[in-house]
């Protein structure tokens, strides 16, 4: 792999390290602002029950790492991409719905308005923009600051997250956990993991309770760094597409304190087997896997655990594409705001 050499930071990551020097404190804005609207989910969510959370790209990524949290709640939640809802729809009626657009004018959420008739009583929006068509559209949480003007998501996911911890602790969650990860973000060393990973021409990002974070990171380094980077939920990845693995195909793993843990561990051992380098974005509280680079947070879980390895991710994936592409952060193929289908 030719590593990178010039010393000017392109201008894309330049507006990239501008939205994340603010999203701390979006989050925690958010959060506040968004108490009242929440409660009103919250009502809703108790009601139906039922929760589908629909969104695309990033927006998506957030909805798959929430399921598991709405599911600990009592809430029966699937996250679904917005087109996969538009071509092959689940019945909407007596659930509620979450639709997550960063602009709030995707080509996705206009159709699905459209076509739903302007959709339902209860859906509702997430959004960083108070005059978007989303907003317009459907009682809306605006985040905190604005749209997020970089290509790549990373404010936006923190912001998003922060929305939705507004509305788990109207429903009885606890936040106190996840607020104080915000508050006090943790900045574990990340040279070795990314030294780890210098040789590699594709990546696979792995998870179980933390698998929607797995998928956000992906799409962020596939975004920056142009390579193959996806994700496998750690099951899936167990089941034929091992056969991948080997030394240019790294392996990124989220690891927390849940019971899920053992087996994320049991994946960053036979990833090694395999040959694969493999990183470990640890929370687990256990002691540091052996062959592996790890990345280690105080123990956490849930919300927490997203909030504190969610920046240092971002900072993993854009050093990552940093030291590989010139003008890293800057779109070739694909625009911030998707008006097509």
């Amino acid at each position: 792999m030719t590593m990178r050499s010039s010393k000017q930071r392109p201008p894309g990551l330049v507006a990239i390290d501008r939205e994340m020097a603010r999203q701390h404190a979006d989050a925690l804005a958010s959060y506040e602002q968004a108490a009242a609207l929440a409660v009103r989910i919250a009502a809703s969510l108790k009601s139906t029950g039922r929760l589908l959370l629909l969104g695309m790209g990033g927006s998506h990524a957030v909805g798959r790492a929430v399921e598991p949290l709405y599911r600990a709640l009592g809430i029966d939640a699937v996250a679904l991409p917005l087109s996969e809802q538009l071509g092959q729809p689940l019945p909407i009626e007596g659930k509620t719905i979450l639709i997550t657009s960063q602009s709030g004018e995707s080509a996705e959420v206009l159709r699905w308005f459209e076509e739903t008739n302007g959709g339902t009583p209860e859906a509702f929006g997430l959004t960083l923009e108070a005059n978007s068509f989303l907003a317009r559209a459907a009682s809306s949480l605006i985040g905190a600051g604005g749209s997020e003007k970089a290509f790549a998501a990373t404010r936006s996911l923190t912001i998003s997250f922060a929305l939705h911890l507004a509305i788990l602790s109207a429903l009885g969650g606890n936040p106190a956990a996840a607020l104080t990860a915000l508050k006090a973000p943790e900045t574990p060393e990340i040279s070795g993991a990314l030294q780890a990973l210098a040789e590699v021409r594709a990546v696979v990002t792995s998870g179980r309770r933390l698998q929607g974070l797995a998928e956000a990171i992906a799409l962020g380094l596939t975004e920056l760094s142009r390579l193959p980077c996806f994700s496998l939920e750690g099951g899936q990845l167990r089941h034929g597409p091992m056969e991948m693995l080997g030394p240019s195909v790294g392996v990124v793993l989220f690891r927390a304190a849940d019971p899920t843990a053992g087996l994320v561990a049991a994946m960053a051992a036979s990833a090694g087997e395999a040959g694969s380098p493999v990183v470990v974005f640890d929370a687990s509280g256990e002691p540091p896997l052996a062959g592996v680079a790890t990345i280690p947070f105080k123990p956490a879980a849930g919300m927490a655990a997203i909030f504190a390895m969610l920046p240092v991710a971002q900072d993993f994936m854009i050093a990552f594409a940093a030291a590989r592409v010139e003008n890293a952060g800057t779109p070739v193929r694909s625009t911030k705001v998707t008006r097509s289908e």
